[in-house]
């Protein structure tokens, strides 16, 4: 049953990779960004309002690390999502996304102090080939002449803005419940993503894009989150984090059954590459430069 949460997650998480691209052509990408995190947020705020006044003393001086946090891991990765999927597949955004674990490693390498282990330095280089071959579909030579796709390059932007999200999350370690920190990064989203929205065309609201934005709101912003700290919760971080290692996977077919994309050999081959050089980062733990004991 401890297993169901983060595969909960995963699923919604996958899933809502392919509704950004379902919602290509149904709303504008700067409506639903805007529309997801404000319905969150008036469905959060009946049962938050009461914690955020009682933590108040310690959410005060901790205002501008929230506004960056809710900036990188809400407003600026899932907008960019939004963009990019007018300009890519789902599943590539899928394989891309996965990178993120490998990301944060990174970072907390180089500003928490962390080891750099054989299999973070190994798995890189795995992984940046894996993405490689999926950004070039197959075909480097092409990549080097044309560059890559705008819709991959933002995807990658999304995913290294989450990787900072996550490091900063644990680095400031601010102590406030899970819950009302996810509120107030809900609400520093629909501040900031406000001018856009307001500047951008609008279809509105409508039949046929409601069930896309309340997928992303309900299920994405709100279930998922919370499936995921239960996972944390009764699992631990590192063997939660694991399970992010399905996403490309799940997100491929659902995309394949969904919207039909045709999964070409680059994909298989470039995704396991990035899966494979994921997994080697977080297993093979040896660090670089430990001397080893022969007593």
């Amino acid at each position: 049953m401890q297993y169901a949460f983060p595969l909960l997650a995963i699923f919604i998480w996958a899933g809502n990779t392919v509704v950004n691209k379902l919602a290509v052509g149904a709303i504008f990408p700067a409506e639903i960004g805007f529309y997801r995190w404000l319905l969150a947020g008036l469905f959060f705020t009946p049962f938050m309002l009461k914690g955020v006044i009682a933590h108040w003393p310690q959410i005060r001086p901790n205002l501008g690390k929230i506004f960056v946090l809710g900036v990188l891991g809400m407003a600026v990765y899932q907008s960019l999502a939004y963009f990019a999927a007018t300009m890519t597949s789902a599943t590539n955004m899928g394989i891309i996304l996965s990178l993120m674990p490998l990301m944060s490693l990174a970072m907390a390498i180089a500003s928490l102090g962390q080891r750099l282990t054989a299999g973070a330095l190994v798995g890189a280089v795995l992984s940046f080939a894996g993405v490689l071959v999926v950004v070039s579909s197959g075909s480097l030579g092409a990549l080097l002449q044309h560059g890559v796709n705008l819709g991959d390059a933002m995807m990658l932007i999304a995913t290294l803005a989450y990787a900072v999200y996550s490091t900063l999350l644990k680095k400031w370690q601010l102590r406030l419940p899970p819950l009302v920190l996810l509120y107030l990064q809900v609400l520093v989203a629909v501040a900031v993503l406000f001018p856009l929205y307001a500047a951008s065309p609008k279809t509105g609201l409508t039949l046929h894009n409601l069930p896309l934005v309340l997928y992303a709101c309900l299920l994405a912003s709100m279930l998922a989150p919370l499936a995921w700290m239960q996972a944390v919760q009764r699992l631990g971080p590192s063997r939660t984090t694991l399970f992010f290692n399905l996403l490309p996977l799940i997100t491929a077919l659902i995309a394949a059954a969904v919207l039909k994309e045709q999964l070409a050999m680059y994909h298989l081959v470039g995704g396991l590459l990035t899966l494979g050089g994921v997994i080697l980062s977080e297993r093979w733990t040896t660090v670089i430069g430990k001397r080893v004991s022969l007593a």
